[in-house]
């Protein structure tokens, strides 16, 4: 299957079935459904069977999946079945809340460097780690292998922040700044904005939706 061809919202969804899988193997689970997986995610079992052909066929009629087995398919597909290496850009009060949340390393990403501009927090200890000054990216991320890299910083500094990863060689940037950041097409970009989804449900709390 040509990797171009698999419509974007499968690959958004394989995250969610291979966290589900997770969580069975953890209950000492060993083999599954369309249908259970369906009914755990709110997703029609129907669907789940589709997404999962655009890889390859993972279950039998009768029998369903043998979930330790399609739990490693779905982390080979994913590229998680190693460690990717990330820096994160920003020192601030967010920056020290992603370092402190243990689902990166869990995911199979782990975070090898902080950087930012304020000389006043650089040098600072936040963890394991030490805070390294900004102009020192090209070389942290050539030491490193990083191709993936977290945003952490105002929205007034995303797009500079940004440019300097891609001139850097970063192929794929999360981004908690709330701005649109302008990037050649070859860079994966993700946002996470909890303002735009807080909006999303207040307009379902209006009179017409209750």
């Amino acid at each position: 299957m040509n990797p171009l061809a698999i419509p974007e919202i499968v690959i958004r969804r394989l995250p969610l079935y291979l966290r589900t899988l997770n969580l069975l193997v953890d209950d000492g689970q060993t083999v599954t459904s369309s249908q259970e997986l369906g009914d755990r995610l709110g997703i029609s079992s129907t669907q789940i069977r589709k997404d999962l052909s655009y890889f390859g066929e993972f279950g039998k009629q009768g029998t369903g999946y043998d979930i330790r087995y399609l739990r490693d398919q779905l982390r080979q597909i994913l590229q998680v079945d190693r460690h990717w290496n990330l820096v994160l850009i920003g020192a601030g009060d967010l920056g020290r809340a992603v370092l402190r949340y243990s689902g990166f390393e869990e995911g199979g990403f782990s975070i090898v460097a902080v950087l930012d501009k304020d000389e006043r927090k650089i040098g600072r200890q936040i963890g394991k780690l030490k805070v390294l000054a900004i102009a020192r990216l090209p070389e942290v991320i050539k030491e490193y292998g990083t191709q993936i890299a977290i945003i952490a910083v105002p929205a007034s500094d995303a797009q500079e922040v940004a440019n300097a990863l891609v001139r850097a060689g970063v192929k794929a940037i999360l981004t908690y700044a709330p701005i649109t950041l302008s990037l050649p097409a070859n860079v994966c970009v993700e946002y996470i904005d909890p303002v735009i989804g807080l909006q999303s449900m207040a307009y379902s709390l209006s009179p017409g939706h209750a």
